[in-house]
């Protein structure tokens, strides 16, 4: 199966340990670095300009990356590469915040960081809506090929518990983070560590992962 943004390689090393054969497809030669030293396979390019070689595959997944990838052009090389019967299967994991740790989240981005063009109360409330418009052009970009079945929409409930220091590795690797200066994201870091110290070292984050499926058919 190919990995589309495979990244690190942290769903393709998932993917292998239940026993698939990945090729991991990311535009980053650094992030496919990565993922080449974890023991996987990765190429390097954008999927949608990706020579396959004449290979095919059985399934072309993309965990929290199809996003980044045009509907329509993905949709249509993923058609061109997945056998008869094959499975497309872009994925994303949508978090919903504890109401305490959202207020908390808020209330520091935007003392600490009132100069950055970003809408943190927007983006921690809405962010489910957000992937169901994703997930609308992801579905109609599939259609549009003509190569697959109807799309369909999987959705699976689950909690993580954070700790302190879990969520603060996290926190720098969202978007309107990842460009901040160190000392800026050093304010943010504290002020949110002194929250969840606050909270009693940790809170529980609900997700749903989302997927949207289709296969392949015999007639395209």
């Amino acid at each position: 199966m190919i990995d589309v943004g495979c990244g690190t390689g942290i769903a393709t090393r998932q993917l292998q340990a239940a026993g698939c054969r990945v090729l991991g497809v990311d535009p980053d030669a650094r992030m496919a670095e990565l993922a080449l030293r974890s023991g996987g396979e990765a190429e390097v390019a954008r999927f949608e300009e990706w020579d396959p070689a004449g290979r095919a595959f059985d399934a072309v997944v993309a965990g929290q990356a199809w996003h980044w990838v045009d509907p329509a052009a993905g949709a249509a090389k993923a058609a061109r590469v997945l056998r008869p019967g094959g499975l497309l299967a872009p994925f994303w994991n949508v978090f919903r915040y504890p109401s305490d740790v959202a207020e908390a989240v808020v209330e520091i981005c935007e003392r600490e960081l009132p100069d950055v063009p970003f809408d943190f109360r927007a983006a921690i409330r809405g962010s489910a809506d957000m992937y169901r418009k994703v997930f609308a052009r992801v579905a109609d970009g599939i259609r549009e090929t003509g190569a697959f079945g109807e799309p369909e929409l999987w959705e699976f409930d689950w909690e993580f518990f954070y700790t302190r220091d879990a969520w603060l590795d996290l926190m720098p690797t969202a978007g309107a983070f990842i460009r901040l200066p160190p000392d800026r994201m050093t304010k943010v870091l504290d002020g949110l560590g002194a929250a969840i110290d606050a909270m009693g070292g940790g809170f529980t984050m609900d997700y749903t992962t989302v997927a949207v499926t289709a296969v392949r058919t015999d007639t395209a």
